[in-house]
């Protein structure tokens, strides 16, 4: 009976072993296939979406500001017509 649960332990150590090994396995594959969609997209010019986000809120910034000065443009051109 000592024998068979010598084997059982070894066993379940193995296998323990194992998952710990496939674990690493799969946590470098994850790093690596980051790694390289990074670089991948790095070498396409994509913006991220923080980057994105801000420009628009420049150009949104821009629209406005062109706005009121063509109304501050209007209302001096209608002064100018009086």
């Amino acid at each position: 009976m000592q024998t068979r649960n010598k084997i059982l332990d070894d066993i379940s150590q193995l296998m323990t072993n194992a998952m710990g090994v496939a674990q690493g396995a799969r946590d470098e594959a994850e790093t690596a296939m980051k790694s390289m969609i990074d670089r991948w997209l790095a070498d396409r010019d994509f913006v991220t979406r923080e980057e994105f986000d801000a420009v628009r809120a420049m150009a949104q910034k821009a629209r406005e500001e062109n706005a009121a000065l063509e109304a501050r443009i209007a209302a001096l051109e209608a002064k100018l017509d009086d």
